[in-house]
């Protein structure tokens, strides 16, 4: 028999360091997570996900967040595999606006409170049990606190017991981190080969992890299809647009809106139902879409009910051309809103992912993206890649799906196949043989 036929298999599977759930705890380091206090934007989305997707996988799993400040400090569910660890209790009590109120002091407490609280409490009771640890911090408020950890385990003789790993989602607080001291403590991992390329200029060649999406997501309650049909048919002969983001400058709200502009002014009467959230720039982008002739419209309801939340958008859609919702919307309504949508416009100019644009193609919407960390994106093949931040690129591109519906259908499947891809069931295998190669460079042994 050729000595390459021996290491083939099972016997070469051997040679890789092992993480299997009985052996091995994850610990998710990160300021937001799934409470209504916690979760802002596309990180919450990604920690809640990503530690289900790990607990329902076998593995314990603990995150470790800033929380609502009235619910209890720990909180087990997935038959006792996810805990939460809500810390920072005392702060927020004082900051009810939200998890990023009173950041700074918050990033301090939980700075000094996190890597005591981790050894104790998580780390140091698991390696008791027979387990290892992978530490995955997230974001630039996580990054001293993992370096600190990594310092306090080193010192209790736990280092090797642990594999730690800080993920950048975004480029927000790099100018802020200690990179040498963060380069010799952990791995670094991003979720778009645009950060990847972006992290080169801080001295860090990053490993890229995409990040996922639930997998219900592609599966969604039959209501959501007729409330999709329903909203169509009650706004009939106006293309609709949809856009979900932050008030802020780098989502191209004034691009957005100046789209919708130009296709009145060609005689289209499309209509943009928009959700903003907070932010200072809602006021200069409202601002701009009255001064281009749009009329605007406030829309008042409750999350909870798709149906009355369509009510109320058709309700006010016979005098606006722009529905500014002042509330959050629940992950059912923006399905609806994503499958009745001749487009949703998740141009922003730069996005280290873009989960709002494949959340979108998950429910079959026709997704206009930008061109900078939305790998999953191919131009007129599964959505619309835009080049520049020139709005008529945006008119250009709704004109041509209106006169070419059947374009448009071709999107809306190869969207849903796309997405399909990119559930954290078809992510979590890339991450575990990321992490094994990772182990094997620390030097685990099996």
């Amino acid at each position: 028999m050729e000595a390459w036929d021996l290491i083939r298999g099972e016997t070469a599977a051997d040679l890789l360091p092992r993480l299997p759930p009985e052996e091995t705890e994850f610990l998710i380091l990160c300021f937001e997570g799934p409470d209504s206090y916690s979760r802002v934007g596309g990180l919450g989305a990604r920690v809640t996900e990503l530690c289900r997707a790990l607990a329902e996988s076998g593995y314990q799993t603990h995150l470790v967040f800033i929380g609502d400040p009235m619910l209890p400090e720990r909180e087990v569910s997935l038959e006792g595999r996810l805990c939460l660890h809500r810390r920072c209790g005392w702060i927020s009590r004082y900051y009810p606006g939200g998890v990023y109120e009173g950041e700074e002091a918050k990033v301090a407490d939980y700075r000094a409170e996190v890597p005591g609280y981790a050894l104790a409490e998580i780390i140091r009771p698991a390696v008791a049990a027979g387990r290892r640890v992978v530490v995955m911090a997230e974001e630039w408020q996580t990054a001293a606190v993992a370096c600190d950890l990594s310092d306090t385990l080193y010192h209790a003789g736990l280092r090797r017991r642990t594999l730690m790993l800080w993920n950048a989602n975004s480029a927000i607080g790099f100018d802020r981190l200690d990179w040498p001291r963060l380069r010799t403590t952990q791995a670094i991992t991003t979720v778009s080969r645009w950060m990847k390329h972006l992290m080169w200029e801080w001295g860090c060649n990053a490993i890229v992890i995409p990040n996922g999406i639930p997998a219900r997501l592609l599966h969604p309650a039959p209501r959501v299809e007729r409330l999709a049909r329903a909203l169509r048919q009650q706004i009939p002969a106006r293309p609709l647009l949809v856009k979900v983001a932050r008030w802020d400058p780098d989502k191209r709200w004034h691009m957005a809106v100046e789209a919708v502009a130009g296709l009145r002014k060609r005689g289209v009467p499309a209509l943009l139902i928009a959700r903003g959230g907070n932010g200072d720039h809602g006021a200069d982008v409202l601002r701009n879409a009255r001064a281009a002739g749009l009329r605007i419209a406030e829309v008042e309801g409750e999350a909870a009910d798709p149906a009355a939340v369509v009510e109320a958008l058709v309700a006010a859609a016979p005098e606006a051309d722009l529905l500014n919702v002042q509330f959050c919307l629940s992950e059912a309504a923006l399905q609806v809103f994503y499958r009745a949508a001749d487009g949703v416009l998740a141009n922003s100019g730069r996005e280290p992912f873009g989960l709002v644009g494949l959340e979108a193609m998950a429910a079959g919407g026709v997704v206009y993206t930008g061109a900078t960390g939305e790998d999953y994106a191919r131009p007129f093949d599964n959505a619309v890649v835009l080049e520049t931040d020139d709005p008529r690129e945006i008119t250009a591109a709704a004109l041509e799906l209106l006169a070419h519906p059947e374009q448009a259908e071709c999107l809306r499947r190869e969207a849903r196949e796309t997405a399909a891809r990119y559930t954290w069931d078809r992510v979590l295998p890339l991450l575990l043989r990321r992490l094994r190669y990772l182990a094997m460079v620390e030097g685990w042994e099996q």
